[in-house]
């Protein structure tokens, strides 16, 4: 390989090898072109990963790969963690002819002055270089670096900075970045580490994604001979196992399938679903859900304009026509309305995956900022999904942060901005945002080119729509209510009924109906009389007229309510 560098840089195998993943190629060309010699490696580091070797590939981990692939040439390899200290990885012979490396050893453990040795070696071995004595090829692999230099948690920290200050010389300073140095910084979330690190423009920042399927396939091809009881169903079709599975990481899906090995299981074609859904879950620490659902959009009653645009949008993702797809809707109408419901009819009819956003906001500085960068990457890894955020107006943060919250809301704000103006999203991801307070989300989250489509749900406008949706509600449970008891009930239909007020108001027919021996229109006429709405008038009257204003287009909004759309 040619080098600026003295003698060799970051060695990938020799040949170049198809099997090396995007980020080890990055890395290498990085620091071949003299580009950069420091990395901030983030995104999923602790996952499982195939190394090549020259008696066949296996897994390892992150630091496997350094030592044994990208650094493997090096005649130097330092590590350091919070917990080890420094420790010397490769090279110890050539180490220990440091003049300083017995006094130094009481410095090995304690941050400051370990980076202070370290960086004492870094100079010690560029200097040799300038004295024509022969070079020490160095790498340094700093692992759980947030916990060495965490982002600043208000206030000035001097010890902190300082070591951040430090750890950025490594690249910044003309006798190292000179030499044939290599560091690299480990850590899960970039917005967990130290911002003079981070925001250091001599540095490569590279992100390790959730397996692909090919990368998982390999995976599997590794694992085949190691588990037969396990894998033998799956030895047949492991690229479309691998298909299947991805959004999960190597890691995960070996554990899976040493405890299937040791229950003497076999991993069937119909587990695959529910492994999925349980390792992602258990992968993102609970930080998302997946909505599983049998319904389609004909499970939803009404609608009917609005399902049509579904089925197109559904048609043209289908056909890979993506110019006119939408990247996110926005459900916006008063409470009750059914749009968790209309999420799940509507992944159903398109039979992808929908990612439900929980509560990734966390009390610690850094950590929400963190938790949406873990849910970006597997919503990355998946392909095709809806991404559900409910109680958007909550969520979703705020542009100008002055909560009170040290400005997490803005941060959250900015991010998911981002992420959902990214044009590389369109076709993959679509963003289904929910809300009965719509005029609380941000102007710019909600504008064209993030949420491309408002989409307004009402109550019942009049007495035969109520009567229809109880009607086929009460259908569901195997209460026939008559279509000529529409008339003797009209009177009664209460008004602005909305699914989720329907859906307890049979409920309680039901009951009744089971546990007495009143006939059912005499039990309905009853539970119809003694009906409240369960939210205010003021507050339901309120949330209609926010849902038509916003509504893309009028065909969406009732006639009854378009007079009303002004707020």
């Amino acid at each position: 390989m040619s080098s600026p560098m003295p003698n060799s840089p970051v060695t990938a195998p020799r040949d170049p090898s198809p099997a090396l993943p995007p980020w080890a190629r990055a890395i290498a060309e990085s620091y071949e072109s003299n580009a950069a010699s420091q990395f901030v490696i983030y995104g999923n580091i602790s996952d499982r990963m195939v190394l090549p070797s020259l008696s066949g590939p296996r897994l390892g981990g992150l630091s496997d790969f350094l030592l044994g692939v990208l650094l493997a040439g090096f005649d130097v390899v330092l590590s350091y963690d919070l917990g080890n200290g420094i420790r010397v990885e490769k090279g110890a012979e050539l180490f220990s002819k440091w003049p300083h490396f017995q006094e130094s050893q009481k410095d090995w453990k304690a941050p400051r002055p370990a980076v202070e040795t370290l960086t004492r070696y870094f100079r010690y071995c560029a200097n040799l270089t300038r004295l024509n004595q022969p070079a020490v090829q160095v790498g340094c692999i700093i692992k759980n670096a947030d916990l060495l230099v965490p982002a600043l948690q208000g206030g000035l920290d001097y010890d902190l900075n300082a070591l951040a200050s430090l750890i950025r010389d490594w690249s910044n300073e003309s006798l190292l970045s000179g030499h044939a140095l290599a560091t690299f910084l480990l850590t899960e979330n970039l917005n967990d580490l130290h911002p003079l690190i981070v925001n250091n423009p001599r540095i490569a920042r590279i992100r390790i994604d959730l397996p692909s399927s090919n990368q998982l396939l390999d995976g599997f091809r590794v694992m085949a001979p190691n588990f037969p009881v396990s894998l033998t169903d799956m030895a047949a079709d492991l690229p479309a196992v691998a298909e299947q599975l991805t959004g999960t990481t190597l890691g995960a899906l070996e554990s899976a399938v040493k405890t299937k090995e040791h229950r003497k299981e076999h991993l069937a074609a119909g587990d695959l679903a529910k492994l999925k859904k349980d390792l992602v879950e258990k992968d993102t620490s609970g930080l998302i859900e997946f909505i599983e659902t049998r319904r389609t959009l004909d499970d939803l009653y009404g609608l009917e304009k609005i399902k049509a645009w579904f089925r197109q949008d559904i048609d043209l993702w289908k056909k890979n026509d993506t110019a006119a797809l939408p990247k996110g809707y926005l459900l916006c109408g008063p409470v009750g309305t059914g749009k968790t419901f209309l999420v799940e009819c509507l992944a159903g009819e398109a039979s992808v995956p929908i990612v439900k956003m929980k509560n990734f906001r966390d009390k610690w500085v850094g950590s929400s900022e963190g938790n949406l960068e873990k849910i970006f990457r597997l919503i990355h890894a998946l392909g095709r999904c809806y991404v559900f955020i409910d109680e958007a107006d909550q969520a979703l943060g705020r542009r100008d942060g002055s909560s009170g919250d040290s400005g997490v809301g803005g941060r959250i704000y900015s991010m998911l901005a981002e992420e959902m103006g990214n044009s590389a999203n369109r076709g993959k991801v679509i963003w289904v945002l929910a809300s009965s307070r719509p005029d609380l989300i941000e102007v710019d989250l909600k504008r064209p080119g993030r949420v491309d489509l408002k989409i307004p749900l009402f109550p019942t406008s009049t007495p035969r729509e109520g009567f229809d949706l109880l009607r086929m509600l009460s259908g569901k449970r195997g209460l026939a209510i008559k279509e000529e008891s529409f008339a003797s009930l009209q009177a009664c239909i209460p008004s602005l009924l909305t699914p989720g007020a329907a859906e307890a108001l049979v409920m309680k027919v039901y009951r009744q109906v089971r546990t007495s021996s009143s006939s059912l229109d005499d039990v309905l006429q009853e539970c119809l009389n003694e009906y409240q709405n369960p939210i205010a008038p003021e507050v339901m009257q309120f949330q209609i007229q926010l849902a038509a204003a916003e509504a893309s287009a009028l065909e969406f909004v009732p006639q009854i309510f378009r007079r009303k759309s002004s707020v």
